[in-house]
């Protein structure tokens, strides 16, 4: 492949999977003038999470904003015991990120960083966010709890929110739609899932997806089995305008 050939990749929720991290980077075989765009939720629930964001910092790629950060900003902003929201983080991984951490400086450092990250990104002919979209309100009516938050109304809604251009999401895993393996992406109504549940016992798989060849490169962080697919051997078309939730869901 040629130096100057632009490639594009999106990877899904890593959740503290730095080894994982950095198995599927190599797989991707990184060139000076490739991009890659992390979809947020780099933390909580796997055992490295302080390393995941250290090593995304370093190499400047761009990261959005997932609900597992702005849980995490929400929940430092109020250390009392009695907190229900630092509670809800550290039940939902926020625990295991904390052990990261060697010193506070160090979790300071990150926290200020994330409050930095945008919590979507327009490509022009794709549209990044980490949960969705609420497809009743206009996109300047949009707040950071509906891009990082959202599910069945995002996943329900019958037609594309825009015209020109896919969306795509990490947030909820693809094999909890009915149907749905793991390691396997979702396709609605003008969006396409990639989260494939890397921290979830009952799959492993982080992906990510190369936008303009339509390439499909995953890890299985579990069995360390790696694969290059066509995304079209891995894409699963969802029914619109169901709830094609088949199991319950945690943030």
């Amino acid at each position: 492949m040629s130096a100057q050939q632009l490639r594009r990749f999106v990877i899904g929720d890593i959740h503290g999977h730095y080894q994982g991290l950095l198995d599927l980077v190599s797989l991707l075989e990184i060139g000076e003038s490739d991009q890659i765009y992390f979809l947020g939720d780099l933390i909580d629930r796997g055992p490295d999470s302080s390393k995941v964001v250290d090593f995304v910092r370093e190499q400047s790629y761009t990261c959005l904003l997932g609900n597992h950060e702005q849980l995490m900003v929400a929940a430092l902003a109020n250390l009392s015991p009695n907190s229900s929201v630092l509670q809800m983080w550290l039940q939902a991984g926020g625990r295991e990120t904390l052990q990261s951490y060697s010193s506070k400086q160090h979790l300071w450092e990150h926290l200020s960083w994330i409050k930095t990250l945008p919590n979507h990104l327009d490509l022009g002919d794709y549209w990044l966010v980490h949960a969705g979209i609420n497809p009743d309100l206009p996109l300047e009516r949009q707040t950071a709890q509906e891009f990082c938050w959202i599910r069945r109304e995002f996943h329900n809604m019958p037609q594309p929110y825009f015209p020109d251009r896919m969306i795509i999401t990490g947030h909820t895993m693809t094999f909890t739609f009915s149907g749905v393996e793991p390691g396997q992406i979702v396709q609605g109504a003008g969006w396409l899932g990639i989260d494939t549940g890397a921290y979830h016992p009952g799959s492993g798989w982080l992906t990510a997806l190369e936008l303009s060849s339509s390439t499909v490169y995953q890890i299985n962080v579990h069995s360390n089995v790696s694969r290059v697919k066509p995304l079209a051997d891995v894409l699963v078309s969802l029914p619109h305008g169901q709830d094609t939730l088949s199991m319950p869901m945690s943030s």
